[in-house]
């Protein structure tokens, strides 16, 4: 049964205030909406309420930064906190200001219900200092759902120690989390250091990890100190973590229990101040159920897991990603390029096996080699050289370009054409004659075995020839001038 309690709805939009104030009414609370910040803190000044929810841009400031005002003079109000900027950086900023749940727009309204009976029903987080963070330099790009998601965990991560758990396939962006969490934590002023376990060689992995002695085996002609010392302070990456072999799992798990280790070769003991981030791109579960990842270790590293999603999964980004990578290779000397809706169409379409280091190559590629300022479906297609999923897909990605230039053609030639009512019938129209022109073709100019194959009848197709101004001989022209040719 849903706690009911008194609830401040603070958003600039009347639809969404009438629309969340509705939504949680049906649930039995009491709701109380205001537009703007100043109605937020008098409302807050005649009667406290139980949650507190407010939109981040407000006619009269920012909706974040009245979250740690609020909290000083309210520490156990819950705060959730509503935003159409759907970047990491908001989600961090509302968490590290102390807000009690960050949901981007467009939100569940069921989602929200959760929230704020969660907000009634458990206490505040203690939240942190707000660290302000620029957008630009911000490792993750995606404002889809699923990318939301991945955020909401890295915000509420940032502020602790706890140890993470990045799965996803090769090319999502795992380091680029682990970055992240590195970056807006308490230790990003120390080091951030990463290990490949799939690039060492087993024999060699315990002596990355915590260092050598001289004289600790073969070539060993002097003290080294491991990954975990070279981070110290900071945050120690363990990629592809399914890779690492049955004993220095074992060794693993025991810094991880106790928090201390020796060298290679040594006898001191030393402190493990690191964060561990660990990523995968195998099923860790089924490696423990086939015997070959240690449960307890699983457990150790699963403290909080992130799933990072596919690209095919976030096709919505893939237009911003591509955009994105155009801009950082122009950073980095090659010519600047922009790309066309056309072109983006069929990288939406493409199936990304490699993801978005997938995206990011070839992005870098168009950059360098393609002639034109503009990239269009013609590069796309020649740089995906036929890879663009299977044939159906393909042919989608096709038409879908096809579509959005003659949009895009047709917007240059008048202003305002694209919303003027007739757009359906003339788009219909154009693609109609040259298909009644190529059936024709095909059929020697003869009517009926032209209307038959295309499902209509006689009668049909001599209506549709007069409407759009066919010539039937044209068509006869077309049949000698290929047979000429």
């Amino acid at each position: 049964m849903t706690a009911v309690g008194r609830i401040l709805v603070v958003d600039d939009d009347s639809a969404i205030r009438t629309v969340v104030a509705e939504a949680l009414r049906r649930k039995g609370h009491d709701v109380t909406t205001v537009a703007t910040l100043g109605d937020a803190r008098e409302a807050l000044r005649k009667a406290l309420p139980d949650v507190l929810v407010t939109d981040v841009v407000l006619p009269d400031g920012d909706g974040i930064d009245m979250v740690p005002q609020i909290l000083a003079d309210h520490p156990a109000l819950p705060i959730i906190v509503l935003s159409a900027r759907n970047t990491l950086s908001t989600a961090v900023r509302a968490t590290e200001a102390g807000a009690f749940d960050y949901l981007p727009k467009p939100f569940d309204l069921d989602v929200l219900a959760q929230a704020v009976a969660g907000g009634l029903a458990r206490a505040r987080r203690e939240g942190g200092a707000v660290v302000q963070v620029d957008d630009d330099t911000l490792p993750l790009i995606g404002r889809s759902p699923a990318m939301q998601g991945v955020y909401r965990v890295i915000a509420r991560v940032v502020s602790n120690d706890l140890t993470v758990l990045v799965s996803g396939e090769s090319g999502t962006g795992k380091e680029l989390v682990a970055r992240a969490i590195h970056d807006l934590g308490a230790r990003r002023a120390a080091p951030f250091v990463a290990l490949n376990m799939a690039a060492i060689p087993r024999e060699l992995i315990e002596a990355e990890l915590f260092g050598h002695e001289r004289g600790a085996f073969t070539g060993a002609a002097a003290r080294v100190a491991g990954k975990f010392e070279q981070a110290a302070g900071g945050t120690l990456f363990l990629d592809e973590i399914g890779d690492m072999p049955m004993d220095a799992q074992t060794r693993l798990l025991r810094v991880l229990q106790s928090g201390e280790f020796t060298t290679v070769g040594g006898s001191r003991t030393i402190r493990a101040d690191v964060r561990i981030v660990a990523a995968t791109n195998k099923d860790l579960a089924a490696q423990v159920a086939s015997g070959s990842f240690r449960e307890d270790l699983f457990y150790r590293l699963n403290v909080v897991p992130v799933m990072l999603p596919a690209l095919r999964e976030r096709r919505q980004d893939i237009a911003l990603l591509a955009r994105h990578f155009l801009d950082r290779a122009a950073e980095d000397g090659l010519p600047r390029k922009r790309i066309d809706d056309a072109a983006v169409a069929l990288l939406e379409a493409h199936g990304w096996p490699g993801n978005v280091r997938e995206l990011e190559n070839l992005m870098r590629r168009l950059a360098a080699l393609s002639r034109d300022e503009w990239i269009g479906s013609a590069d796309i297609l020649d740089m995906l050289d036929g890879r663009s999923g299977d044939a159906a897909g393909a042919r989608t990605a096709d038409l879908k370009a096809a579509v959005l230039a003659r949009l895009s053609a047709i917007e240059s030639e008048r202003a305002g054409a694209l919303d003027d009512g007739t757009l359906y019938d003339r788009i219909i129209a154009e693609v109609e004659r040259p298909l009644i022109i190529a059936m024709l073709d095909r059929h020697g100019g003869n009517q009926l075995r032209a209307a038959r194959a295309m499902g209509i009848n006689r009668n049909t197709l001599r209506k549709r020839l007069d409407e759009l101004a066919i010539d039937v001989p044209e068509t006869r022209r077309a049949i000698r001038a290929r047979e000429d040719g």
